[in-house]
């Protein structure tokens, strides 16, 4: 599939360069948005259709039980897993925030009998790549490697997983680059707009807390905190693998057990209540002395599980998804200049669901943004996307996809996020039928139900004409 992707892109011009502002640059911009839909357009028929059988995905069962998604691709000897546990920093003692995320720092900084010198030196000598990452509602971890240091690769991830040392002096020197971070970041107007909007969004519930914690909760873990937090979430039960490359069932099932097969059969998870978002119609402005305002804006979201997931996904893509297209950066950026960019996405969790956008625009420009922002949101709301918009979506966010699938790493990460969500082993093969199917209705539909009540703003910096309400 890689081959593929990388042969049609070949043959066609992608733009390049940065669009900078002025007329001439609009329409060479507007000509890089034509070819870039071109391209997905072309993507969409001509690889999407084929991206199924191209990415044969088996469930396999290891012999100790550990279900597997694998995905063989013989081109390349190379072996890329993805992994992934239920159970992130919600899961956190409420004084020691940020333990989940120092936990995942410390689990390549020795192991077993090995320090974290030298393990780090097996690592770099092998050229594995091996990285875990903590997220709000779960724990992952991912592991790149030759397929000739496979056994090496494998030695070292059981290591990390099942004995991490957490020795003294590892801990406190990664205490203080997370300490370091937090600083920096206190006086950041995008982490303080952040940080500001889920404190409000979520009051008294574990996703208003900062998922790396503050510098006053990283002070207070220890290493029998992340032991615990080890032993209740990096568990077998959880447990979700995805596995791409040169590699056969047998040898991929005797590889997983080695790292996987002595963790602990179930976790001891805190439950955690669904919560809804709370702060819709505040605006917080937040004094500080810099020459641009943040400002953070968003509302309620739609869970993945929702039937209605896709007309919202679509619906929101128009409004702001990011890409060049969208109506925000067609009247923020192109028609107004009030800023680089402007963008909004949908976050789901396990407990709640919101979309979440931001932008970044001079002090002087900061009430006509956030005006164009609340205009575009509430006539989304009341008009739904035309008929033209959402054709192009649909076109966008199928091609687009296939892209997202042009690497190892790549497959194997949406291998292990298909199985969290629970979408089916299938959903390569119906996604593009899935969004075939979204009617404009059920966008007007969805944009009424999420836009209609109003967004929650955070506003860092020194906004002239904007104050708290």
């Amino acid at each position: 599939m890689k081959s593929l992707v990388m042969r049609s892109l070949l043959t066609l011009n992608w733009p390049r360069g940065r669009a900078s502002h002025g007329r001439a640059s609009r329409g060479r911009a507007s000509r890089g948005r034509a070819s870039l839909s071109g391209l997905l357009a072309l993507i969409a028929a001509t690889l999407a259709p084929q991206l199924a059988s191209a990415t044969k995905i088996e469930s396999i069962r290891t012999p100790a039980g550990i279900e597997v998604w694998l995905v063989r691709d013989p081109t390349v000897p190379l072996l890329a897993i993805n992994f992934g546990f239920r159970g992130g920093s919600a899961q956190e003692p409420q004084d020691k925030g940020g333990a989940i995320n120092m936990m995942g720092s410390l689990l390549d900084e020795g192991a077993g009998e090995v320090d974290a010198k030298t393990f780090q030196e097996r690592l770099e000598r092998g050229a594995i790549e091996l990285s875990f990452t903590a997220g709000r509602d779960t724990f992952r971890g991912s592991l790149r490697t030759l397929k000739e240091n496979q056994d090496e690769a494998f030695e070292l991830l059981r290591l990390a997983m099942n004995e991490p040392r957490f020795a003294p002096d590892a801990v406190e020197r990664i205490r203080a680059q997370i300490v370091s971070r937090l600083q920096r970041q206190s006086t950041s107007p995008n982490e303080i707009a952040t940080k500001t909007w889920w404190e409000t969004a979520f009051p008294g519930h574990p996703y208003g807390r900062p998922g790396n914690g503050t510098v006053e909760s990283v002070a207070k873990v220890t290493a029998a905190d992340m032991r615990a937090l080890l032993k209740r979430v990096l568990t077998r039960d959880t447990l979700k693998i995805g596995v791409v490359g040169d590699i056969d069932a047998a040898t991929a099932g005797r590889l997983i057990d080695r790292a996987f097969g002595t963790l602990p059969a179930k976790g001891d998870l805190t439950p955690i209540p669904d919560v809804a978002m709370q702060g819709i119609g505040k605006r917080i402005v937040i004094d500080l002395d810099v020459p641009q305002t943040v400002v953070q804006f968003g509302g309620a979201g739609v869970k993945r599980s929702d039937p209605d997931f896709m007309p919202a996904y679509l619906m929101n893509h128009v409004l702001g998804g990011g890409s060049f297209s969208s109506r925000l950066y067609r009247e923020v950026r192109e028609k107004r200049g009030l800023a680089y960019g402007v963008s909004d996405q949908l976050l789901w969790l396990y407990h709640a669901a919101v979309h979440v956008g931001g932008t970044a625009t001079r002090n002087d420009a900061t009430k006509d943004t956030i005006e164009v922002i609340e205009a575009e949101v509430a006539r989304m709301a009341k008009e739904g996307p035309t008929a033209d918009e959402l054709e192009k979506a649909k076109t966008y966010l199928k091609g687009s996809f296939a892209l997202g699938l042009d690497t190892s790493t790549k497959i194997s990460n949406q291998l292990v996020s298909m199985q969290l969500d629970n979408l089916g082993i299938d959903y390569i093969d119906r996604r593009s039928a899935l969004i075939d199917a979204v009617t404009l209705d059920d966008t007007k539909r969805m944009a009424k139900r999420l836009l209609d009540g109003g967004m929650l703003l955070t506003v860092v910096g020194r906004p002239q004409g904007v104050t708290t309400k």
